[in-house]
């Protein structure tokens, strides 16, 4: 929700500073501006990534404004209370534990442990879905970067075709002044989708993988300690530091 607010205050801004200068609300108002700059960036990313990438942009730009930070400490309580439950009733008893989960990274994980796989190959496992997921990910915000670089350039050309189309019409001088504001609007819609939704949108997700990906790596450590036996209270003390950087990131977003 957080993000949605900055949205609406970048178009309360705009519109705000446009009607206090003497502007009208309809003068930004224009198909044809939105059809160009939007049309014609969302076809330069298509050229440029492969599908998968481009899908999984999309997919990513949504999430961006569902997630929730991951809770470091919320985590460190689930491996505590997994390393009881495997004490108490065995490896095994985790098999249900994995079926609970939303996180399909935590839920690999406790079926490895159910299965009785060794620490280094729950381990190794782990890290390779870590990495590949991660590189998959921001080769995604690549593309949404791509589009805040694309949409300032298309805005220039629907300003230029608005021109073209004023200077076709110069034997009705009434209409200048009205046919070049109305080209002008392209530039705000490309500058303005690019910096106030797409680059911040792309630099919100890199901020997300990688807090997830820390996260991530804190599950996959008590796992393994689970896997190797160790106490809850030695678990604890070995995850503490992914707790203070969990939070010193929060504090900074």
């Amino acid at each position: 929700m957080f993000g949605f607010l900055g949205i609406l205050l970048a178009l309360a801004a705009i519109i705000g500073g446009n009607y206090i200068g003497g502007g009208q609300l309809e003068e930004l108002y224009n198909p044809t501006a939105a059809l160009i700059v939007v049309g014609g960036t969302l076809a330069a990313s298509v050229i440029q990534a492969p599908r998968e990438d481009f899908n999984r942009a999309w997919r990513l730009f949504g999430w961006a404004y569902r997630s929730e930070q991951p809770d470091f400490r919320d985590g460190m309580e689930k491996l505590r209370s997994w390393c009881l439950l495997a004490r108490r009733k065995g490896l095994i008893a985790l098999e249900a534990e994995s079926s609970r989960q939303d996180d399909l990274f935590v839920a690999s994980g406790l079926q490895l442990l159910a299965d009785g796989r060794p620490p280094e190959m729950i381990r190794s496992v782990l890290e390779v879905e870590l990495i590949a997921r991660e590189q998959r990910d921001l080769r995604a915000v690549k593309v949404i970067e791509s589009l805040g670089g694309y949409a300032p350039t298309l805005g220039i050309i629907g300003t230029v075709l608005g021109l073209i189309q004023v200077m076709a019409n110069l034997s009705s001088p009434d209409t200048l002044g009205q046919g070049i504001a109305t080209a002008f609007v392209s530039t705000i819609y490309g500058v303005g989708v690019a910096n106030l939704l797409l680059i911040p949108t792309a630099n919100k997700i890199k901020r997300l993988v990688e807090e997830r990906s820390q996260y991530h790596e804190m599950m996959m450590d008590g796992l393994v300690y689970v896997a190797e036996g160790q106490n809850p209270e030695v678990i604890r003390q070995r995850l503490h530091g992914y707790l203070e950087a969990g939070y010193a990131q929060a504090s900074t977003s």
